[in-house]
């Protein structure tokens, strides 16, 4: 009998991680439905990196529980944009939005000061044309803004003041994108506050995406909704 009780506590156990394992993405969010969702459980091959070298797949283990995500793991990788801009940038296959928000979560695996950052793009035309959330530790006129690249060296469009608490563990990110009005909304970790948004309209559709100027990130759970 107490055989069978601990056999029956051991699966209940199993189960829960498993079951936590498992975040259930919702459908709509905004406004917008899911038209992506990837937890890195299979592969990268939905996914277009600038450098291919530069990222790989990793797993990390917990206990009974297991997980993986997809890790930045070169900080000057060898793609050169033609013009000042972030070096590192996955960007999802055969998807281009207009109106958008995106969520993941994030964890900066080096230190490297004020400029620790990880990087969300949007309406991503080509490697000469997109805008792109630099989401720095400490904001300066490169640092911890939101950015466009548009056929020149990446400009601030914003005058942040706010810091990002970057720590060792795993941060929540969502960026919102507007076309019509041209709202850019940046949250960290505090998805009713966002810490950087500006208007701008110059760019109304492209790709999406995530990575570093110059930095190494792990990244999981990634969901996109929009039309």
């Amino acid at each position: 009998m107490k055989h069978a009780f601990l056999t029956l506590l051991s699966f209940a156990l199993l189960s829960s991680v498993a079951s936590a394992q498992q975040t259930k993405v919702p459908t709509e969010l905004d406004g917008l439905p899911l038209v992506f969702s990837e937890d890195f459980q299979k592969d990268r091959s939905r996914w277009e990196m600038t450098d291919d070298k530069a990222w790989e797949i990793k797993e990390e283990t917990s206990g009974d529980a297991s997980n993986k995500f997809l890790s930045l793991t070169t900080r000057i990788s060898n793609y050169q944009p033609k013009v000042r801009s972030p070096h590192n940038i996955a960007l999802i296959k055969d998807l281009q939005l207009s109106d958008l928000v995106i969520t993941f979560r994030v964890r900066n695996t080096e230190d490297t000061g004020g400029h620790r950052d990880c990087c969300v793009f949007f309406c991503h035309a080509d490697a000469e044309h997109f805008y792109y959330v630099h989401a720095g530790a400490v904001p300066d006129p490169h640092s911890g803004q939101i950015m466009i690249v548009d056929g020149a060296p990446r400009q601030a469009m914003t005058k942040n003041t706010n810091k990002i608490p970057w720590g060792k563990g795993w941060h929540q990110v969502k960026l919102v994108r507007r076309a019509e009005t041209g709202e850019i909304k940046i949250y960290f970790d505090d998805m009713d506050k966002s810490v950087m948004e500006v208007n701008d309209s110059r760019f109304s559709k492209g790709r999406i995406g995530v990575g570093s100027f110059d930095d190494k990130n792990d990244f999981d759970d990634v969901a996109v909704y929009g039309r």
